[in-house]
């Protein structure tokens, strides 16, 4: 087949990026042609909250990427649209998770359909954005109305999409693992590599930090965890997207400046390993949520997991299996926390791991896209 996949990808960061170019690849390896289109401006550096857009690592994979898509600019969405349209692609994939990009990718899916040969499939991570404004929804149906098929990563992303579109073709995948971010390392030397205590415990909390994922829950939690059992940390890897200050803040008022760590840095993917490999354990004590690629990351680096019971994130979680699915209060996530140290399941849910993570495989999410084709 020739497919093209249009979104952020390299030089852009995150996730989306990483999870369209790791498919891209899989599909490459698969005998398919591949061609990537992303952004020459995606996000107004006026509307970015972070410190950069771009990736600090270089591309991992041989991929063929043009960047030229303007978000803001629907002269370009034409003239795009209008270029892809004539390669005569069987198939074009666009990635979906922020109503700001859906007229740009909306109006390009329109114009290349205009050749009534190429198919498009959008791969649905989120939505509705976790952080709601005015007018997403037009947008959101905006795009939906552009695709011929969806592909979602939880259930709950298909019934969102089902609750605007009841007619939608929708297929909901397992998303892969994330096994882009290099080796399982030593624990002790992981610590030593991030000039962390070596005989002190570690839990960590991961990503971009806002608002949704609930962070302080879990800095409330950690007072908590600090009682009985002062030898445990909290590491907090991320960049803040948000009220940095009330977050140190917080943790001032609990007197827990000598059990959290925090790096408030956007982690490069060469330094990713480091950071989950030096943890006992994950956290993620969100307060809302679809799925989340931290999961698939903890998969990779065989890294049980606490996770809160909102969104679909229990559902890649089997509770007391890899890891606890609690509710998102800083009494359960602290409970939790505690249990794991207490009843000594790290050895436990490593091997369950081992086991469960067969089955979130690219290979498998190529396959079931390139069915719906065929």
């Amino acid at each position: 087949m020739k497919i093209a996949i249009i979104g952020p990808a390299y030089p852009y960061r995150g996730g989306i990026a990483n999870f369209s170019e790791r498919l891209a690849y899989e599909l490459q390896l698969e005998q398919e042609k591949i061609q990537l289109f992303t952004f020459n401006l995606m996000y107004p550096s006026f509307l970015f909250p972070g410190k950069s857009q771009y990736a600090e690592s270089v591309l991992q994979f041989p991929l063929e990427i043009t960047q030229n898509i303007n978000s803001i600019n629907p002269f370009n969405w034409w003239k795009v649209g209008k270029y892809i349209q004539k390669q005569n692609f069987d198939l074009v994939i666009i990635p979906y998770s922020i109503p700001f990009l859906a007229p740009s990718l909306g109006f390009i899916a329109r114009v290349i359909k205009k050749n009534s040969h190429t198919k498009i499939l959008s791969i649905i991570h989120n939505l509705h954005p976790h952080e709601k404004r005015f007018g997403d929804k037009f947008l959101s149906n905006f795009f939906l109305k552009s695709c011929d098929v969806f592909l979602t990563l939880s259930s709950k992303v298909k019934e969102d999409i089902l609750g605007i579109r009841s007619n939608a073709k929708v297929i909901v995948s397992n998303h892969p693992i994330y096994d882009t971010f290099g080796a399982i390392i030593e624990k002790q030397k992981a610590k030593k590599q991030l000039n962390l205590e070596e005989s002190k415990q570690y839990i960590l909390f991961f990503g971009l930090v806002r608002a949704y994922k609930g962070l302080d829950i879990l800095i409330d939690a950690m007072s908590i965890v600090a009682q009985q059992n002062p030898n445990i940390q909290l590491l907090i890897a991320g960049e803040f997207y948000g009220d940095y200050p009330k977050y140190l803040a917080q943790i001032e008022a609990l007197n827990l400046s000598q059990r959290i760590v925090v790096i408030n840095q956007f982690i490069p993917e060469d330094k990713v390993n480091s950071y989950f490999c030096a943890a006992d354990i994950v956290v993620q004590p969100y307060k809302n949520a679809t799925q989340s690629g931290i999961t698939q990351i903890c998969y990779h680096f065989n890294k049980p997991m606490i996770v809160t019971n909102v969104g679909a994130l229990a559902e890649n979680v089997a509770n007391n299996h890899v890891g606890f699915v609690c509710e998102p209060s800083k009494d359960a996530v602290a409970a939790s926390i505690l249990k794991f140290y207490q009843e000594e399941k790290e050895a436990i849910f490593i091997e369950n791991i081992k086991e469960e993570k067969k089955k979130y495989s690219w290979h498998k999410l190529s396959q079931q896209i390139k069915s719906v084709f065929q």
